[in-house]
């Protein structure tokens, strides 16, 4: 017998042989590599403004209606003071179209009236003595028809006051009043406008999330719409990953899945939610031979619940079907 095959460096080279053709074996049915990807959401503000305040830091957890940031506001204050005054005059102003004269006003037009009214009661009297001369005939017709005339212009006085009276306890015409409410309501947009730039001077956070990064300094100056904080909220982690033509047609939109990390042993529950509608040529992320030369169809799928705060974008994981 040839002893020459109980080499040891034969046996190496065997075993190492062995192993490569162990590491090139192709991997298991309807398991894929892909990797976590993030939609991250774009803090900004739609008015420009220097970055006076910035409330968190990178790597930052926060929550819900927590400050994020702050732009410097003193036109928007000023615009704002500006109109809360001015829409105070146009309501001071409908009021008093509304209530008609003042007090004092209305008191020197009935003061008016009660004298027209003595006015014309003596001009009553003076009338009918005057009537029972003309009938003795101690005056002539002139003087009667003086006192007749004078009592009708006292009594017509008594009903224009009383008119007056009347008019100023209304207020003004529908028409003046009409003008005001109008300048009442455009008071009001000016004033809802104003607040409304205010409030985008000062930007709070829509969700849980973490702040992946922060895109400004303090003092900087930041233009409109400019996004100044990068935030991922733990449910926009998403699970992108391809699939071969073979694997593709046997996929569906609801399908789901197990996605293991190199991180931890346990297992996290996933959803298939999305399709690529076109073919692409295997992405370098996934290094297997038996793939390399093929097209893949790209699938997304969504966490049922993922742990906040464990899952990173580009961490890869392994996917596979729910038994």
């Amino acid at each position: 017998m040839n002893k020459s095959i109980f080499n040891p460096v034969f046996l190496s080279l065997s075993l190492v042989s062995c192993l490569f053709l162990l590491g090139c074996s192709k991997p298991k049915e309807n398991t894929w590599q892909g990797y976590l990807e993030g939609d991250f959401v774009y803090i900004s503000s739609p008015l420009a403004g220097r970055l006076d305040k910035l409330a968190v830091v990178k790597g930052q957890y926060v929550n819900k209606s927590d400050l994020l940031f702050s732009l410097e506001s003193e036109n928007e204050q000023a615009a704002q003071n500006q109109a809360s005054a001015e829409l105070a005059m146009a309501k001071a102003k409908l009021a008093d179209a509304k209530k008609g004269l003042r007090p004092s006003e209305l008191a020197s037009i009935e003061a008016r009236l009660g004298l027209t009214k003595a006015s014309a009661e003596l001009a009553h009297l003076d009338l009918i003595r005057q009537e029972q001369l003309y009938k003795e005939k101690v005056i002539s017709q002139s003087e009667y028809d003086r006192a007749r005339l004078n009592y009708e212009a006292n009594t017509r006085s008594v009903e224009q006051a009383g008119s007056d009276l009347k008019t100023a306890s209304l207020g003004s015409r529908s028409d003046l009043i009409q003008a005001a409410l109008a300048q009442v309501q455009a008071s009001e947009a000016s004033k809802k406008r104003a607040d409304w730039s205010l409030e985008q001077k000062v930007k709070k956070s829509p969700a849980a999330a973490l702040v992946y990064d922060t895109l400004y300094r303090e003092g900087e100056f930041v233009g409109s719409g400019m996004p100044i904080i990068m935030l991922l909220p733990p449910e926009n982690l998403k699970i992108r990953f391809f699939v071969t033509e073979e694997s593709f047609g046997k996929l569906k939109a609801g399908d789901k899945l197990k996605v293991s990390l190199s991180t931890t042993s346990e297992q996290l529950s996933a959803t298939l939610s999305y399709f690529s509608p076109q073919s692409e040529y295997t992405p370098p992320v996934l290094f297997n031979r038996d793939n390399r030369a093929k097209l893949v169809f790209m699938c997304e799928a969504l966490f049922n619940q993922a742990p906040a705060g464990t899952l990173h974008p580009g961490q890869p994981v392994d996917i596979s079907l729910s038994q």
